[in-house]
């Protein structure tokens, strides 16, 4: 005999069936028969607790990466285009090229330095999806014409702030930058930093 009483079912001892003895555990008795409890399927629960695990773990690794490495200091991009242009002056084809490849601590964290012809504005050294450009092209999220301001500024002997919008990665979205440039022969060079 079967009977309904609020969210449960209760069933005769008797009538029980071998298949169904695994669940005399989650039963309890009522009256002369057992009352089945209705649990709700945990399944549900435990998969959005995990969801939200998961993006909370994701979350916090990404501030960790942050801060666990900083950028590099206006003091330290300086220094590195002073030593840059040390190396250009020493041996202009070597020093393009260990840019490039990040080499002889010329990439540390986000501080590199990056190099463009001042006869034609083409990017010879720098971040891989500029090299072969025009610098006099470049322009920022807000439409400000850095490019240019970087060209101009390539003065021997003069060291020039630009201040602009510039990603951190290639597919990082833009954001303040400030890139020291100077003239070296017939080579404009920077250092940027992000403050």
């Amino acid at each position: 005999m079967v009977a309904r009483a609020q969210d449960a079912t209760v069933l005769e001892p008797t009538r029980l069936a071998n298949h169904e003895s695994d669940r005399l555990s989650r039963c309890r008795r009522h009256g002369s028969g057992l009352v089945v409890q209705q649990r709700k399927s945990p399944m549900l629960r435990n998969v959005v607790m995990g969801g939200l695990a998961a993006a909370a773990l994701a979350v916090s690794a990404a501030a960790v990466a942050q801060q666990a490495v900083p950028g590099g200091t206006a003091a330290e991009a300086r220094t590195m285009l002073e030593r840059a242009v040390v190396a250009v002056r020493t041996d202009k084809a070597k020093a393009l090229d260990m840019f490039t490849k990040g080499e002889g601590g010329f990439k540390d964290r986000d501080l590199y330095p990056f190099c463009f012809s001042t006869s034609d504005g083409k990017v010879l050294a720098g971040p891989p999806f500029v090299i072969g450009k025009d610098i006099r092209t470049f322009k920022d999220s807000t439409g400000k014409e850095f490019g240019k301001e970087n060209f101009k500024a390539a003065v021997e002997g003069r060291i020039t702030e630009v201040g602009y919008l510039f990603p951190r990665t290639n597919e990082g979205p833009p954001v303040p930058k400030v890139s020291f440039i100077t003239g070296v022969g017939d080579l404009g060079c920077g250092v940027g930093y992000y403050p």
